[in-house]
């Protein structure tokens, strides 16, 4: 009995540790993305506060920074800083309609911009003999 009770003990405090290492990964434009957004060439952000947002204080030579926040976060902002490693930074917060119309549309057609024309994915590989991406069979040629 005292080993059951031992072992699930064990398994309830290594659970928790265990399941943080799962990671996801959401990027700009997905949904489900929330945190910073590089605003520099974009039209001027809809705010939800016309004021930034500051839980601690702030150094004034620091440029205030953008956030996405899933709704309620802006309103309990002093709860939800940490997760955004933003406390100590005066915040904007972009309204969604103004993400998904025009944040989102000019970062996926700049990141296309980045991958060339948009035609042809840059992850195949080339092996120098116009065969790419096919790895065949290579280590057996002459043999016999």
């Amino acid at each position: 009995m005292k080993r059951l009770l031992f072992a699930a003990t064990l398994i309830a405090a290594v659970a928790p540790v265990l399941a943080a290492d799962v990671g996801v990964s959401v990027s700009i434009g997905q949904p489900g993305f929330y945190g910073r957004l590089d605003i520099g060439g974009y039209p001027q952000p809809q705010l939800i506060y016309r004021q930034p947002m500051m839980i601690e204080r702030v150094a004034a030579d620091r440029p205030p920074i953008y956030l996405r926040v899933p709704p309620g976060h802006a309103k309990n902002w002093r709860k939800h800083c940490g997760k955004y490693n933003a406390c100590g930074e005066r915040v904007y917060f972009v309204q969604d309609n103004w993400y998904q119309r025009q944040y989102v549309p000019r970062y996926q057609e700049h990141q296309q911009g980045q991958r060339g024309d948009g035609r042809e994915d840059d992850r195949g590989h080339n092996d120098g003999h116009g065969n790419k991406g096919d790895k065949g069979d290579k280590g057996d040629k002459g043999k016999k």
